[in-house]
């Protein structure tokens, strides 16, 4: 079973800003708190896409790899790392202007496998993913802020 949540934050940066902090995909530690280390383990000569880095949260260790890469409009990467009952988890970004500022929404999906209990369990992932998008929105928000005060 698959699931999705989004959350959407509206950030007073142009979209550009936004997506350059988005892009420089081995520096998430700088704006994401929670995160101890994280850098570029490897990338694809052909771009972005397949890019892969590795990312430190305490005893926590994910390699997180892109799938999409559409600037300066879509980020995507799929997390290994996580329990091995998630089949596949995957985070999407997308920025789009909004009048004076940018808004970025993040969707999390979240495939657990078939069946009718793992359809619960995915859901019930989602919802708790929605707060640490909830956090990966503030920290964004705050780093572009933090940067240009």
């Amino acid at each position: 079973m698959v699931a999705q949540i989004s959350r959407r934050r509206t950030i007073s940066a142009d979209p550009q800003t936004v997506w350059d902090v988005l892009a420089d995909f081995g520096s998430i530690h700088d704006w994401l708190p929670g995160v101890d280390h994280s850098c570029v383990l490897s990338t694809d000569p052909d771009g972005p896409v397949g890019t892969k880095r590795r990312v430190q949260m305490g005893r926590m260790t994910l390699v997180e790899t892109i799938t999409e890469f559409d600037a300066p409009t879509a980020l995507a990467y799929d997390i290994a790392g996580l329990p091995g009952w998630l089949r596949r988890f995957n985070n999407r970004w997308t920025v789009r202007a909004a009048g004076a500022g940018t808004t970025v929404t993040v969707t999390s999906t979240v495939d657990l496998g078939p069946g009718r209990l793992r359809a619960l369990a995915a859901r019930l992932v989602c919802l708790a993913m929605a707060k640490s998008s909830d956090t990966m929105l503030a920290g964004l928000a705050a780093r572009w802020e933090t940067a240009h005060v």
